[in-house]
């Protein structure tokens, strides 16, 4: 397959109706690596927000039980990307996704800045770190993918375009991003996770890489030390020669799902799609949109 293979489907297909496929050709196959590390690094960003952090932190579920809830997400927000919306598969994760939501009080501004992570972030991570940065299909692709998510999740006022995603995002984390306890017990736990996807002797060395990614509006609102500009600088310079050199590679032909990825570890039997997340509280389950 040529090395743009990828990037020529994605180019001959049209968002409006084939954005899962396009969504689904970008994770799945051209950037399955990046996409993880963006996604991980979107979900990580809402810690900083002390409404966020600070639910996460009380159910304890992302500081007692941090690798369930890790796998947990990433499996549940698979279906759709690999399956489509309409599969019973898909509409069985998003049952899950809203049973666990309605359980708790969450303000709809919360869920609209999380879902704009979503979007924002793996195309600022593909501009600076990515073998080639999204196309044009690709992120109208991504836009309507979210808005579509976001109407299975019954998310109000969602942006309509990229433009509108990225200033959602860019305000409301200058207007929210603050320290809270357990937004960093949250944060912690999960930098510590991470930490154990890498071979004992550098994961020290993992966490300050991941510090040192981070920006310092982000930095901040955790109270972590900023790592010295050298370290930021080795960092990112690194991820950009990762993506210059993955240009020399050819297109991925098989998908990459995320059981595939080494450190999603609670299912080594498989999973039930029905029993993944938590069930805080019994009986409050389905879907709130009606199809």
């Amino acid at each position: 397959m040529r090395r743009d293979h990828w990037r020529r489907r994605n180019d001959r297909l049209d968002p409006e109706t084939d954005f899962v496929e396009i969504y689904q050709n970008v994770v799945m196959h051209e950037f399955p690596w990046d996409m993880n590390q963006a996604l991980s690094f979107a979900l990580f960003r809402t810690y900083a927000v002390p409404g966020i952090g600070r639910l996460l932190d009380r159910t304890g579920e992302f500081t007692s039980r941090v690798q369930k809830r890790y796998d947990d997400t990433a499996l549940l927000l698979e279906p759709p990307t690999r399956l489509g919306f309409e599969h019973p598969e898909s509409r069985a994760a998003i049952r899950r996704i809203n049973a666990m939501h309605r359980a708790y009080d969450i303000p709809d501004h919360e869920f609209r800045y999380v879902l704009s992570t979503f979007v924002v972030v793996p195309k600022r991570w593909m501009d600076d770190y990515g073998k080639r940065a999204f196309t044009a299909n690709e992120v109208e692709a991504s836009v309507r993918y979210y808005r579509t998510l976001g109407r299975h999740l019954n998310i109000k006022d969602v942006p309509e375009t990229y433009a509108g995603f990225e200033q959602l995002m860019d305000s409301y984390e200058a207007q929210y991003f603050a320290y809270d306890a357990g937004g960093r017990r949250v944060a912690d736990a999960t930098l510590e996770l991470m930490k154990t996807f890498y071979a004992r002797p550098v994961r020290k060395p993992a966490g300050l890489f991941a510090r040192a990614l981070m920006d310092q509006p982000l930095r901040e609102a955790f109270r972590y030390d900023a790592p010295p500009v050298a370290v930021q600088r080795i960092s990112r310079a690194a991820l950009r020669g990762r993506g210059l050199l993955l240009r020399t590679f050819p297109a991925r032909r098989d998908p990459k799902r995320i059981e595939d990825i080494s450190w999603i570890r609670s299912y080594p039997d498989g999973y039930d799609i029905e029993r993944l997340g938590t069930f805080p509280v019994p009986g409050r389950h389905g879907c709130p949109v009606r199809h």
